[in-house]
């Protein structure tokens, strides 16, 4: 847990001080969360986390917990930083606006992702309130009830297919997984055998709670403060889903002579090994053992480079790779086309 604490904890110190106070900070922050990861993750190798004779790991909820409350405190001074009348200076909000995004969108978002996941109410609501923070609610439905159910398949808008590009992939994945999220949610409240009351509709939620965020940052900042959520937020959406896109890309599960979906196996996610980067990112990169057992938490999620399709890099830069779709082609299709019938 000790290199999970360090990489975590670390930047929301250095965003806090870049968002308060300006200056070098900002450089800083962004420096730890690009440069100084990267080179971490040339430097040492290993495990981001070794299980203990007991095979527990009592201070990961703590830390999830921790990361949850931060982000909730971190999202306002974004929008202080950026929007607001905090006296910096434009290249200045240009790095805090660049670094607060990056943690949003892989820090914050790795986090509420484990927290949705827990069973006990109270993290799991607070992995909700990272998402609606973010604008992005709806995908504390859709995660659960259709990507992973669904993943690896083409009814999955958060699998992308093969020779698709981020670019297509993107309105795609953002509206489908608002809509089936939706529906999903529809079906399981008709299911129920006590009617619930319409206010007790998690969308309602979502949508209500991404509604206050807007009204509260145009109330304390402005038109700028808005304009700066609206960013930022989708800044940071826009990496939550480029993960998905690089996690799951040209990777399809098989259907038996039932026509059923075979089971979600190892070789139906993109994995990554790299040390620091997974540390920062909660081993969000070991997706594989994560779909295949969604409830293990994330100290515990194992890889194995024998079974696992092994991205060429970290996962951060493979999100920016798939930013340039004819070299991510390039480098991603060969790579696909040697799974055998599981991608294509």
């Amino acid at each position: 847990m000790l290199w999970f604490s360090i990489a975590t904890v670390v930047p929301v110190l250095l965003l806090a001080l870049a968002g308060l106070s300006g200056g070098l900070w900002c450089l800083i922050a962004l420096l730890y969360l690009t440069a100084f990861t990267y080179l971490m993750d040339r430097l040492v190798q290993g495990a981001a986390a070794r299980r203990g004779a007991d095979g527990e790991f009592p201070v990961g909820e703590e830390l999830a917990l921790f990361l949850g409350a931060a982000h909730l405190v971190l999202i306002w001074i974004a929008l202080y930083a950026i929007g607001g009348d905090s006296g910096l200076g434009l290249f200045e909000r240009l790095l805090c606006f660049v670094a607060f995004g990056l943690f949003f969108g892989q820090v914050s978002n790795a986090n509420a992702h484990e927290l949705i996941h827990k069973q006990a109410r109270g993290p799991r609501w607070l992995g909700i309130a990272v998402y609606i923070s973010l604008l992005f609610g709806h995908h504390a439905s859709a995660h659960p009830r259709v990507h992973h159910v669904w993943v690896a398949s083409p009814m999955d808008p958060n699998s992308p297919a093969p020779g698709q590009s981020f670019y297509r992939f993107w309105p795609r994945a953002w509206l489908g997984s608002f809509r089936k999220g939706l529906a999903a949610e529809n079906a399981l409240r008709a299911r129920a055998r006590t009617p619930r009351p319409f206010w007790t509709h998690p969308y309602l939620s979502y949508v209500g709670g991404g509604l206050l965020m807007v009204l509260l940052s145009g109330a304390f900042f402005g038109l700028s403060g808005i304009l700066a959520l609206i960013l930022l937020t989708g800044y940071a959406q826009m990496q939550l889903l480029v993960s998905d896109y690089v996690q799951h890309y040209g990777l399809t599960r098989a259907r038996g002579a039932d026509g059923r979906l075979e089971p979600v196996g190892p070789e139906h996610s993109w994995n990554a090994p790299q040390f620091y980067s997974s540390a920062l990112m909660l081993n969000a990169p070991r997706h594989s053992d994560h779909h295949m057992h969604p409830l293990r938490t994330y100290p515990s999620l194992e890889l194995d480079r024998e079974t696992m399709p092994i991205l060429p890099r970290s996962l951060p830069i493979m999100g920016a790779l798939a930013l340039w779709p004819r070299m991510w082609r390039r480098v991603m299709d060969p790579k696909v086309a040697k799974l055998g019938p599981q991608g294509h």
